[in-house]
């Protein structure tokens, strides 16, 4: 595997740096990879525009930061139309379905429209809405292993918010998306 570049961004709040934590640990960690992960803040601490860039090797990473992302998760419009442009050729978009209107896209960039909010309303908790996320994530792309995602929600969010993480990512990985969420838009 070549260097899988991440990125995640949304607004302070959305979990977006715990997200790209999760994935970075349970790589380095758990699946032995070679992993970098860098954030960003906007100045509040909630709803300002942040991110966390995180870069997956089999071999020692040169440079830290994302430059052409393969992946990108968004969880807002702004997070959206910042990063967009940026997606490597052939890569994925995973944005919140019910704060991201996708119009246009090119057509070899493959999207999925993924109802996080909702579907962590139904589990009782909004805010588990990254973890809904990173479960379709783990389902469709395999770079970081199932048990590793598990094991570093387990061994990164508190003790008293695991059992709603996992039961998160779960729904998130069970999820089956209707024929227009993955479709490329034209």
């Amino acid at each position: 595997m070549s260097n899988l570049q991440i990125k995640v961004s949304g607004f302070g709040g959305q979990g977006v740096i715990l997200l790209g934590t999760i994935i970075g640990k349970a790589a380095a960690v758990y699946d032995n990879k070679h992993v970098t992960m860098t954030r960003s803040y906007g100045p509040e601490a909630r709803g300002g525009a942040c991110s966390a860039q995180v870069i997956i090797g089999n071999q020692p990473i040169d440079y830290p930061y994302v430059t052409c992302p393969e992946v990108l998760i968004v969880f807002s419009q702004e997070a959206y139309k910042k990063n967009v442009r940026d997606i490597a050729e052939g890569g994925i978009l995973f944005y919140e379905k019910d704060l991201t209107a996708v119009k246009k896209i090119s057509p070899i960039i493959r999207t999925h429209a993924i109802p996080s909010i909702r579907i962590a309303e139904r589990l009782g908790n909004r805010v588990a809405m990254n973890m809904v996320m990173l479960g379709f994530f783990a389902k469709t792309n395999h770079a970081v292993s199932l048990e590793s995602l598990r094991k570093a929600i387990q061994t990164t969010v508190p003790p008293k918010l695991i059992n709603i993480n996992l039961a998160a990512f779960e729904e998130g990985y069970a999820y089956q998306p209707k024929a227009e969420e993955f479709q490329n838009l034209q």
